[in-house]
């Protein structure tokens, strides 16, 4: 089913995801932040698409996708994702993951090393530390502003209960142990991996992010100065797509 000009939306998983595919070469997918959505993905990594096929979906209940089960983990996230590969003849790729959709990359990592080439991932985490936990469980519906309400009805097509669905997600995370990757089970993830991160970033301290780069065995680490949580946005994207390229030909 067509549903936007460089756009499909297949059925997987009893959920509706939708996808865009931009460019040829090297399937290079792209996943983004969680309470966003692909939509403009694809004009920010326009340059790839000289030398990779980006694959950019909306993941589980964001954007133009659905989400029945009104649960979500980036386990399941995983598990979604490599469905759409499949679909779409994809046994192996390299990956770019924003916040949540690097820990849905971490996972996919974890569960079929074999099918993730290379990935960079950009203000994510291992685990959710108290600190993080803290900002999740304050982060409901009734403390969102007018703002915060009008920027999520421009990207999420499925009405205010699909926003107030994603919301409340925030919460579930708090109380789950989707993203529990100890020392060992990072030990584990040998694909080759970029990380990225802000030394300002309010959700995950540099810390964290330290020890996932020391316990994976194929790690690279760029500390971003002065870099929040989504440390690449705005006036650092180009420097950012110039160090991806460079990596990824490694």
């Amino acid at each position: 089913m067509n549903t936007h000009p460089s756009g499909n939306t297949i059925f997987i998983n009893d959920m509706d995801i939708y996808y865009e595919i931009h460019g040829e070469g090297e399937p290079l997918l792209i996943l983004h932040g969680f309470t966003g959505s692909g939509a403009g993905l694809a004009a920010l990594f326009n340059d790839f698409t000289k030398q990779y096929q980006l694959i950019i979906p909306d993941l589980r209940g964001h954007g133009r996708s659905t989400n029945p089960s009104e649960k979500y983990t980036f386990n399941q996230s995983a598990l979604d994702v490599f469905a759409l590969l499949k679909h779409l003849g994809i046994n192996r790729c390299s990956a770019i993951g924003f916040s949540g959709g690097g820990c849905t990359l971490l996972h996919m990592a974890y569960q079929q090393p074999d099918k993730i080439l290379a990935m960079t991932i950009v203000s994510a985490a291992p685990y959710f530390p108290q600190s993080t936990l803290n900002i999740m469980r304050q982060s409901t519906e009734e403390n969102r502003t007018k703002e915060d309400w009008e920027a999520m009805q421009k990207i999420h097509v499925h009405g205010d209960k699909q926003i107030k669905m994603i919301w409340s997600y925030h919460y579930e995370f708090s109380q789950s142990h989707d993203m529990d990757f100890t020392p060992e089970k990072l030990a584990q993830i040998k694909t080759k991996t970029l990380i990225v991160q802000g030394d300002r970033d309010p959700f995950y301290p540099i810390e964290l992010t330290i020890e996932m780069y020391k316990r994976m065995p194929n790690a690279y680490l760029w500390v971003v100065p002065n870099g929040g949580h989504g440390a690449v946005s705005n006036d650092r994207m180009s420097e950012f797509i110039e160090n991806v390229d460079k990596f990824l030909l490694l």
